[in-house]
């Protein structure tokens, strides 16, 4: 899940977010017919190839990718991963499957979501790039109620974001209805964003009732993109980032620090490295021990 690839290449017949080397069992759309809300949009939805995996726009028709553990290494846990994209596109990669891979390897089930996403022509592909791309300088601001999202006022945005959301409450409402066709445990489905898909999980996690709540938030340098209150029951949560990522990084450690002024778990790991360097390597370790003593814990 590192930022996408720089060197975009025109790609087409893409259904779901299936990754090569990655083993999806099944592909399934989350409306019967158009997404609600979304109706009349019109933009064809766009999938590029990238070096290491694949990069979507204008998506209006949602799916999750189930790729599920052996038969005999299910632990009845699942993930629903939110890929990143700044609401403008959805990213996967590399990273993106050794995380899956992971989960498996650990008997947890792993569904990939598509989410709806900002309408917009898409941008030119890119040509390659002579030598190391520039480090970005990201702005600071003002973070109130752990909301980081850059563009409070933009209504598009907020409007997709609301549509995510839905998307993402729409999924795991399926997946606990079809549990045991998942071999899953209905109450221990969990989520894991990247960057946009971070914020999009938190939101999700804001509107759920407690009873649909997942089991905990796990998110990649992606802040809440809007105010945040703290539920009284609120679940675990896993946050990663850069240091040199301005108002995301100050983004999460406001939300981390909501989360302990709640007395609730929360757990921040902050590296030192340029943003957007942010290969699984150097969380991916320290995620699975934490949900393993997290969850471990709690059933003891």
């Amino acid at each position: 899940m590192r930022a996408i690839a720089r060197h975009i290449l025109a790609w087409t017949g893409a259904i779901g977010l299936t990754l090569s080397g990655a083993a999806a069992q099944e592909v399934r759309p989350l409306y019967a017919g158009p997404a609600p809300g979304s109706e009349n949009w019109t933009r064809p939805e766009e999938a590029r190839k990238t070096g290491d995996g694949i990069t979507y726009f204008n998506v209006s028709a949602p799916s999750f990718t189930a790729y599920l553990p052996p038969k005999g290494k299910a632990n009845g846990m699942a993930v629903i991963i939110l890929p990143g994209g700044g609401l403008r596109l959805l990213g996967v990669d590399d990273d993106t499957r050794s995380v899956i891979r992971r989960l498996n390897d650990a008997g947890i089930a792993a569904f990939l979501l598509k989410y709806r996403i900002l309408q917009m022509p898409p941008p030119p592909p890119s040509p390659p790039r002579a030598g190391p791309m520039p480090a970005p300088k990201f702005p600071r601001m003002d973070i109130r109620n752990a909301n980081a999202n850059p563009a409070p006022g933009n209504a598009q945005l907020t409007q997709v974001l609301e549509m995510a959301v839905a998307d993402t409450r729409r999924a795991m409402a399926m997946i606990r209805q079809d549990a045991a066709h998942w071999r899953i445990d209905p109450k221990r489905i969990g989520l894991m964003g990247t960057s946009a898909g971070g914020g999009v999980a938190i939101g999700t996690l804001l509107a759920q009732a407690p009873s649909d709540r997942p089991i905990f938030v796990a998110s990649l340098y992606g802040p809440a993109l809007q105010d945040v209150a703290v539920p009284t029951d609120a679940p675990p949560l896993f946050l990663a980032t850069d240091s040199n990522h301005g108002a995301v990084t100050d983004g999460l450690v406001a939300l981390f620090s909501m989360w302990k002024q709640a007395d609730r778990p929360a757990e921040l790991h902050s590296y030192e490295v340029p943003a957007f360097d942010f290969p699984s390597a150097l969380w991916l370790d320290r995620f699975m021990a934490w949900l393993d003593r997290t969850f471990s814990a709690a059933n003891r």
